[in-house]
């Protein structure tokens, strides 16, 4: 979803003023009223520098504001996955209806102070926000991480994968001092070689020791008892017929302390994962309307910078049709080229006083609200 916020000045007959708008623009795009309330001006030379920093923390703002929609949607589960829309609301509300029916926040950010003071507190919560999600993101990366390479053993073929769950103990010889047992993966092609002659690999290897363990895909997991000193020279010679024998040595309270890790992991990780679910959620609603008042904040000043005081001017917020964008830009610009002259020309954007945005000028003031973030997010 896109949304245009305008600004126009405000002419002696408002409301036809604002019933040519609506009229001139259907069924291009949906049109409401975006309410501005009366915010402190102070002098036109603060406005022309707060103006920069307005832009700034609009950017700045939406790049936390997206970091944590982002993480959020990558974060859920996979049953979760259908409450997105759910989690991604402003104030209760879902983003579009909380466009089209903006309410100044005055308890939040009051209409008292200045908009320098304004500008202030949004910095301040946008900054707490950003502060707060690199603790909690990188917390539960960390968390994930672990588990994930703990669960990585867990899986995979007979020659990466951890064997504590695959052997029993017995399956092997661990009360001999001289004796050792070994695992060994043998590929498929192999196993005749393998059961026929086992034996001659090495010296000192027991015979009809030899046991298949299990048998996956195109590979089998054979143990071996032999004498210790020997296992080098085991080792060597089948690597040579392509048998792998694993660095394993069978220990009870080992492969318990490691499946006990996973268990302790994936108990932390799910005790971690409904309350930062809920802080993604919440903080992604509070930096969405801190968001929207600073593209209210820059929609104000920029009026002021460009049609003088008072600050009585129109405001609207137009969420285009997506084929007729074009269209409405078009008959947008028939409707206000007469604010402008030098608009009204075409030219590209240059060094316009109350002008402070990359992009196209326009004889009216325009700032986008883009949410394609959130679209993005759902298709991926």
């Amino acid at each position: 979803m896109v949304f245009w916020l305008i600004s126009t000045p405000k002419d002696e007959t408002h409301q036809q003023q604002w019933s040519r708008l609506a009229e001139n623009t259907k069924p291009m795009a949906n049109v409401m009223k975006f309410n501005l309330p009366n915010l402190k001006v102070g002098t036109l030379d603060a406005l022309m520098s707060l103006s920069d920093d307005l832009a700034k923390l609009d950017q700045f703002t939406e790049l936390i504001m997206v970091k944590v929609y982002n993480y959020m949607a990558n974060a859920l589960e996979e049953n979760d996955l259908q409450k997105l829309p759910d989690y991604t609301k402003a104030n209760n509300k879902d983003l579009r209806s909380y466009c089209n029916s903006f309410v100044w926040d005055v308890a939040k950010f009051p209409t008292k102070v200045s908009i320098k003071d304004i500008h202030d507190i949004i910095a301040k919560n946008m900054t707490k926000i950003e502060k707060d999600f690199k603790t909690k993101s990188t917390t539960y990366n960390n968390l994930r991480s672990n588990l994930a390479q703990h669960e990585k053993k867990e899986t995979g073929s007979l020659v990466t994968r951890n064997l504590g769950p695959i052997v029993n103990e017995e399956d092997f010889v661990t009360s001999s001092e001289y004796l050792v047992t070994v695992c060994v993966v043998v590929p498929k092609q192999g196993y005749k070689e393998w059961e026929g002659s086992y034996w001659k690999l090495a010296d000192f290897v027991v015979p009809e020791s030899s046991k298949r363990i299990l048998e996956e895909g195109d590979q089998a997991l054979y143990t071996v008892t032999m004498f210790r000193k020997t296992l080098d020279a085991f080792k060597n010679n089948a690597r040579e017929k392509k048998f792998v024998v694993r660095d394993f040595q069978y220990s009870k309270d080992k492969i318990n302390q490691q499946q006990n890790e996973i268990t302790n992991l994936q108990k932390a990780k799910i005790k971690a994962y409904v309350p930062l679910i809920r802080w993604l959620k919440g903080n992604f609603s509070e930096a969405f309307v801190n968001w929207i008042h600073v593209k209210a904040l820059r929609l104000f000043t920029e009026s002021v910078l460009r049609y003088g005081l008072p600050a009585t001017f129109m405001t609207a917020v137009l969420e285009p049709n997506k084929k007729s964008e074009k269209k409405l830009r078009e008959k947008l610009h028939v409707l206000y080229s007469n604010l402008d002259k030098s608009a009204a020309e075409g030219p590209e954007m240059g060094d316009i006083p109350g002008v402070f945005m990359a992009g196209d000028y326009y004889p009216y003031v325009y700032f986008d609200i883009n949410t394609a973030f959130v679209e993005a997010a759902r298709e991926f």
